[in-house]
């Protein structure tokens, strides 16, 4: 089955990136993969301190997940996978995708701030020619409506 790999994270633009997801898994009979990448950061601290602050990021991730997951469900009929990796955004995207070969399409959100599309978005779009599987931007700002007609 062919899978759409789809980034949660506390963005705007993340939503929309999931509903197109989901949708379009829905309509081609595909599977989506919603990945929750945790930073380095937020773990330099002492040992005890940093075990106790990534189970925390990992409790809120599942507590945001089951949210989009129960609407994909509920109104898409797709069940969505979790997959939470720990390091920087952009090699984790791509070692996912390396390791899981039922992804066939990377889903991301493009902000439209004036700081432009955002910061994954932005280090991808230099990477397209050497990409594994087509990348798919959707707009933050797209309306429900339109998302639909599209996917």
């Amino acid at each position: 089955m062919r899978k759409f790999l789809v980034i949660l994270d506390d963005s705007r633009e993340c939503l929309n990136a999931i509903r197109f997801a989901a949708m379009r898994a829905a309509n081609t009979g595909g599977g989506v993969q919603v990945l929750a990448i945790i930073p380095p950061e937020e773990f330099n601290h002492w040992i005890g301190v940093g075990e106790i602050m990534r189970q925390e990021a990992r409790d809120r991730i599942h507590a945001h997940y089951e949210v989009f997951a129960k609407w994909m469900r509920d109104r898409q009929d797709v069940e969505p996978e979790l997959v939470i990796r720990e390091g920087d955004a952009v090699p984790e995207i791509l070692k996912q995708i390396e390791e899981d070969g039922e992804i066939g399409v990377l889903v991301l959100g493009a902000s439209a701030e004036k700081g432009g599309p955002g910061p994954i978005v932005t280090d991808l779009s230099r990477r397209f020619g050497s990409l594994p599987v087509p990348l798919t931007i959707v707009p933050g700002e797209l309306s429900k409506e339109k998302l639909a007609a599209v996917s």
